[in-house]
């Protein structure tokens, strides 16, 4: 194998997957993948103008929502080209550089977006069980602090990835990825060399930050609840958890089909390779199309603001 193996510096190439056998299709999703973009950059850059313009909205919970769309339009951003050039114009060929590139701020973006939705589940916490210290608790140097730090840690632990990948020998010039865009998890699969060090490093941060993440935002909601049970009026009740369905959509829309897609994609072996484009994707455009659709919905400051700026309608 020695004689076939080629290093980062002689410029590998790897190829995007689409839907294997429909090929003569796949045109046809350029106008899906559009809209869904469109959703996404449309509805999260609406987002950060009403946050901007209202100022009765420059509060902690909306400084933290106002993160979520930028780190979204990320996530839109970083994967627009690859996608729609792999599904739509059949340009599957992506250099080595642009190939460790995007998977780095894919990455980055993801776990970047696991630390927002911590830092907002902390916001509803202060806000319900201790709404007197509120103020004090998240003051705008916190409120700094709490973003920098999250953007920090994602970036130096994203780091590594393409450290770790840049040393790798890949077995042909041309290496054929099962996604329509770049992941560690899938590079790694088609280096010739033993790749345990990339893989118990990306189990590792998986676990000290998406599972001790969703472990503190479950626990954050299990006290919520309890002081929520403790509160004697019913509508009280109802009206203070409606303050964070918005989040829990958030929550949900973000983990489930991250865990959906690491399940199909270590025990769906046999499943045919559309469903794991199919789930990739999902997990792709979800969190980023849904999340600005649920807080218009579901916030009321939003959802008035902003049927004041498209309707002019008053209030």
């Amino acid at each position: 194998m020695g004689n076939f193996r080629i290093n980062a510096s002689a410029a590998p190439s790897f190829i995007l997957t689409g839907f294997p056998g429909m090929e003569a299709t796949e045109p046809w999703l350029f106008l899906p993948l559009l809209l869904f973009y469109s959703i996404s950059i449309v509805g999260n850059t609406l987002i950060l103008l009403i946050v901007k313009l209202e100022q009765s909205l420059h509060q902690p919970m909306y400084y933290f929502l106002s993160l979520l769309s930028v780190n979204d339009l990320g996530v839109s951003f970083s994967t627009l080209p690859t996608v729609l050039a792999a599904l739509c114009f059949h340009a599957r060929a992506i250099t080595f550089n642009a190939c460790l590139t995007q998977m780095f701020f894919i990455h980055l973006f993801s776990w970047t977006e696991s630390g927002i939705l911590l830092a907002m589940s902390f916001d509803r916490y202060v806000a319900i069980c201790n709404p007197l210290r509120y103020a004090t608790v998240l003051t705008s140097a916190r409120i700094v602090a709490m973003g920098l730090g999250t953007v920090l840690r994602s970036f130096v632990l994203i780091l590594v990835f393409p450290l770790l990948l840049q040393r790798l020998p890949f077995c042909h010039s041309q290496n054929i990825l099962s996604h329509a865009y770049c992941l560690h998890v899938d590079m790694i699969k088609l280096a010739c060399t033993d790749v345990s060090l990339n893989s118990h490093y990306g189990l590792s941060i998986v676990l000290l930050t998406f599972g001790l993440d969703f472990v503190l935002i479950l626990l954050s909601y299990v006290l919520i609840l309890r002081s929520v049970l403790a509160i004697a009026a019913r509508e009280e009740r109802v009206k203070t958890l409606n303050t964070c369905v918005s989040h829990i959509s958030a929550v949900l829309i973000f983990y489930v089909p991250m865990v959906s897609v690491s399940i199909v994609h270590r025990f769906g072996a046999g499943l045919p390779h559309s469903v794991h484009i199919l789930m990739s994707l999902l997990y792709l455009f979800v969190p980023p199309m849904l999340n600005p659709v649920i807080y218009s919905i579901k916030t009321k400051e939003i959802h008035r603001r902003l049927l004041k700026m498209l309707f002019r309608v008053k209030f």
